[in-house]
């Protein structure tokens, strides 16, 4: 039976050591073991070690470094149970490994998937501009269940959701002020739709923000995407032309009758 011969300590990494065997032809490196691996099989010089044994030590050491690495990742920021379970498969750690390594986070409390939710939900409401529906979708994307994301919302005052919304509408208002007021409108239910915000949240924000033009500055935003189409049309005929126009001004949001009252006043 393989017999214990020698065990040193790494110089690298002095947590681990190396374990020497004479398997009946002198003594060879057999592997390497954690500290607290080589303390709960009580490794020492003159040990012998059945097959059953050595896989039980180095599935043990297994689960001590894939542990580590677990640390290791979690010491950057707080993640969720998916997110450590897919780090350690692309480290192509095994399942079973990988399954005793999460029990062992649970346990120590480095794991906690509704409190890394309701940390993001509180982080997102600080730090970017999304809104529930997004934050949602990428609580989802990390593995944290229907129940769990519905109480971490919570911590999302709808106050606090419509305040950002409104913000994101200003902004947005000011660059593109050249816009009609019925594409503004539009730019601004998209723009927020993309942005994860609901229905009601869309129609309040956008209703707070001025996006109704006085005639004066509509007419000075039609002349702005006018002398864009007339680049585009300059060539054509004039029945053709003025067509072209037409349909081009009422696409960006302009009404049939400002069109006609600046193709009337012969396009100044």
């Amino acid at each position: 039976m393989p017999i214990i011969t020698k065990i040193t300590f790494q110089k690298k990494n002095t947590d681990r050591y190396n374990i020497y065997m004479d398997y009946g032809k002198g003594e060879e490196y057999a592997f390497s073991v954690d500290e607290d691996v080589l303390i709960k099989h009580q490794l020492k010089k003159g040990m012998e070690l059945d097959e059953f044994s050595l896989n039980e030590i180095g599935y043990q050491d297994d689960i001590r470094k894939s542990y580590n690495m677990a640390i290791q990742y979690l010491s950057r920021r707080m993640r969720s149970e998916t997110e450590v379970r897919k780090h350690l498969a692309d480290k192509e750690v095994e399942e079973p490994v990988i399954q005793e390594v999460v029990h062992k986070l649970y346990d120590y409390k480095f794991l906690n998937d509704k409190e890394y939710a309701i940390a993001f939900v509180r982080t997102q409401m600080k730090t970017s501009d999304k809104g529930k529906g997004l934050i949602r979708t990428e609580l989802k994307e990390k593995g944290i269940s229907p129940k769990l994301i519905d109480e971490a919302l919570e911590v999302y005052p709808r106050k606090a959701e419509l305040s950002t919304a409104i913000k994101l509408c200003e902004k947005h208002a000011q660059k593109n002020a050249r816009d009609s007021s019925k594409i503004l409108r539009q730019k601004l239910e998209q723009m927020l739709m993309r942005k994860g915000f609901n229905f009601d949240i869309i129609q309040e924000a956008v209703s707070e923000t001025e996006t109704e033009k006085e005639e004066g500055e509509e007419l000075a935003a039609l002349k702005y995407q006018a002398e864009k189409a007339k680049r585009k049309y300059a060539n054509l005929p004039e029945f053709e032309f003025r067509q072209k126009m037409k349909q081009a001004l009422f696409r960006k949001g302009f009404s049939f009758e400002l069109i006609d009252q600046y193709l009337s006043d012969g396009e100044e």
